[in-house]
């Protein structure tokens, strides 16, 4: 069994009381690593280390700051068989989704803010008389907290900007899925990385993640989670005038027309309703279709969908994983309860998934296509977070618009259509931050990220990510 440590000013470390969490392979069911069951004089311990770290990281030139995470990103590509692995074990996905998109993203992340920072600079504007010229300094130590549904590649998104600003990093990774990070806190101790820099500290959310959010030199929090843990984490900031962005999930729409690209439509639906098993926050999951495509579609989506091969993660033809814990399977088989008690029609799916061999134990769920609900069902106003879509039909444009806008959430929308005006008119209609047309998980680093109403607040990604992780001072010059 691994045994995972915390990383603190340069060191591995076991939390100071000595208290272990079990983690558990979700494709197994069996204990597969023990982590630090960390607590708040852990955190003052990390965050310790990074305030004395900030000076000396925030004077170094940019040149050096990016050299560093270059280093780290080649490091990382290095061990990206040992990384995959280990995502799969953790999270429960198919190793060739792990090793072919999560680490190679994550790799990304750090190689994009490092060329960022070394063409990033102030502006001036010269007047007759004066020079004024605004400058983005580091906030200080930034607090990250990652979830554990895309482990190591949303916690480099937060790390890699955050770093490249100027500032040090107090990380809490998910204590559901840790052995990527605590992998990237050996990369770092190996590429020695200066101690204090990069701290992850490993926990439950009421022991480290609030220690974390609530410190007073923590300047900074970037969060993805849930929208209650969200809430939670800004009565804490807010009142100290923290810097916060939050990325809380969705209830994402796929809008169909009859006039789309029907197989294109089609193969992409599939893959944006149950990648990773349904659990990333952009994934579809309401499906609004034109009333005169529905029968259509409707066998054709259940055809693809009995056809998605549940299995070993570590077997090539796998296309869905575990879900992520026996809780999360439980809460998704509840939210199937629920919806059945709303009158839902199970097209297929449903159920538990049971597995032969190694995965005999594991926590898989059948894909799963419900219809028959209202916009207002708890279905379709509860994200579900797991491999569980509805189908809507629409009889014009304007209702399609109001069934999409029927969510408390605001992330992301696919518009599926080939009238290009009609798609323009939807743009600048539908409350999301994010909206693909003809497409999904379309994405451009350069691009901000985050979503409106409960599905965030602030933006991460491209310049926004160093904007964030920076304070604006304006300086006057004058004769």
């Amino acid at each position: 069994m691994t045994r995972i440590l915390n990383l603190i000013n340069g060191q591995l470390l076991p939390a100071s009381g000595d208290q272990w969490l079990t983690s558990i392979n979700p494709a197994t069911g069996q204990a597969h690593a023990e982590l630090p069951d960390s607590d708040a004089a852990d955190m003052q311990q990390a965050v310790a280390a990074a305030v004395a770290a900030a000076p000396a990281w925030r004077q170094l030139d940019p040149e050096t700051r990016a050299d560093w995470l270059f280093r780290l990103a080649d490091a990382l590509e290095a061990r990206q068989d040992t990384l995959a692995r280990a995502e799969c074990d953790d999270n429960g996905k198919p190793l060739w989704l792990a090793a072919s998109v999560d680490i190679p993203r994550a790799v990304q992340n750090f190689r994009f803010f490092a060329a960022g920072l070394l063409h990033r600079s102030s502006t001036a504007h010269l007047r007759p008389g004066f020079l004024n010229v605004t400058l983005q300094q580091p906030l200080g130590v930034g607090g990250c907290i990652s979830p554990w549904n895309l482990p190591l590649y949303l916690l480099s998104w937060k790390i890699a900007p955050a770093l490249a600003a100027g500032n040090t990093v107090v990380a809490k990774p998910s204590e559901i899925t840790p052995l990527t990070a605590f992998l990237l806190s050996s990369i770092a101790q190996e590429i020695e990385l200066p101690a204090g820099v990069l701290n992850l500290v490993h926990g439950t959310g009421p022991r480290v993640g609030e220690a974390l959010c609530a410190h007073p030199d923590v300047k900074g929090i970037s969060f993805t989670g849930s929208t209650a843990t969200g809430a939670a984490i800004a009565r804490v900031a807010a009142p100290q005038f923290k810097k916060l962005s939050l990325e809380m999930g969705g209830k994402n729409a796929a809008i169909i027309f009859a006039d789309c690209d029907y197989e294109r439509m089609l193969a992409e639906v599939l893959r944006s309703s149950f990648s990773n098993q349904g659990q990333i926050c952009l994934c579809t999951s309401r499906l609004l279709i034109e009333r005169s495509l529905y029968e259509r579609l409707r066998a054709d989506l259940v055809a693809g969908v009995q056809a998605l091969r549940v299995g070993d993660p570590l077997e090539a033809s796998t296309q869905q994983g575990a879900v992520v814990s026996a809780a999360h399977q439980q809460k998704i088989l509840s939210c199937l309860a629920t919806a059945r008690a709303e009158g839902a029609r199970v097209l297929c799916g449903g159920a538990t998934v049971s597995l032969s061999g190694r995965c005999a134990d594991g926590y898989f769920v059948a894909p799963t296509v419900l219809e028959g609900l209202g916009p207002q069902s708890q279905t379709n106003q509860t994200e579900i977070f797991g491999p569980v879509i509805t189908l809507q039909p629409f009889e014009s444009e304007a209702e399609a618009l109001q069934l999409a806008n029927a969510s408390p959430y605001g992330l992301a929308c696919s518009i599926w259509t080939q009238n290009l005006p009609q798609a323009q008119r939807l743009s600048q209609q539908v409350e999301a931050g994010l909206i693909w047309f003809n497409s999904w998980m379309k994405r451009d680093l350069r691009t901000p990220f985050g979503g409106i109403k409960q599905s965030g607040l602030g933006h991460e990604g491209g310049w926004q990510a160093f904007e964030f992780w920076s304070e604006t001072r304006n300086v006057c010059w004058a004769d």
